[in-house]
């Protein structure tokens, strides 16, 4: 059982490292000897949890929609916000992420991706527009994997333009005005009325989940 945790770790640390390499250095930028430095871990230690760098990306692809337990509210549509905005407020911050962004842009990597992080978006994002259809919160001619994919490709947009204007400082605004210019059509003026999308919604949804 040790040492399955410790394999967990060393797994884990070796990630971690590849992502920040990734994210400072590109994928045809980075190599193995700089993760292996990063990590602290031997080369057959990495070699034992992941064949190539190709395997690394992978990796670090399955690590882009991960279950955060945000609160749950009383409308879907407020859900889909929230995990949307934290997402935005979590991008600057964690390493994972930022690799994940800057990997799923290299076109040589398309291949690799196997739909990759943002057809993962993107279906969750429907699975969310679907509960709250189901509930009476969306016209009827909102299609949820149609409604998935837009929000998922208008996100996309929104980070690039403000990792290259604002090295990501503003992307909650940008990410807040998308919601702002699209719910009207989506959601049901009752519920509209109710639904809190503002440029800090993100940082107050970490707060609470982390009981700051």
């Amino acid at each position: 059982m040790a040492q399955q945790v410790r394999g967990i770790r060393t797994r884990g640390a070796i990630l971690e490292a590849a992502a920040e390499v990734f994210a400072q250095h590109g994928y045809h930028g980075a190599s193995i000897a700089q993760i292996l430095e990063k990590a602290h871990v031997t080369r057959g230690a990495l070699y034992f949890h992941f064949s190539s760098k190709e395997e690394l990306v992978q990796g670090i692809f399955a690590q882009q929609v991960t279950e955060q337990g945000y609160p749950p509210r009383t409308y879907k549509l407020q859900e889909l916000v929230d995990e949307a905005m934290a997402l935005a407020c979590r991008l600057p911050q964690e390493m994972m992420l930022r690799a994940g962004a800057k990997l799923a842009m290299e076109p040589q990597l398309q291949e690799l991706m196997d739909d990759g992080p943002w057809e993962a978006w993107a279906q969750r994002f429907a699975g969310v527009v679907a509960a709250a259809k189901e509930h009476g919160e969306v016209y009827p001619h909102v299609v949820p994997a149609d409604l998935g994919r837009f929000l998922v490709s208008s996100w996309i947009g929104a980070q690039v333009v403000s990792e290259m204007t604002s090295g990501w400082k503003d992307l909650e605004e940008r990410i807040s005005m998308i919601f702002g210019y699209t719910l009207p059509s989506v959601a049901l003026p009752a519920i509209f009325a109710q639904l809190d999308f503002g440029p800090d919604r993100g940082t107050r949804v970490l707060e609470e989940v982390r009981g700051v």
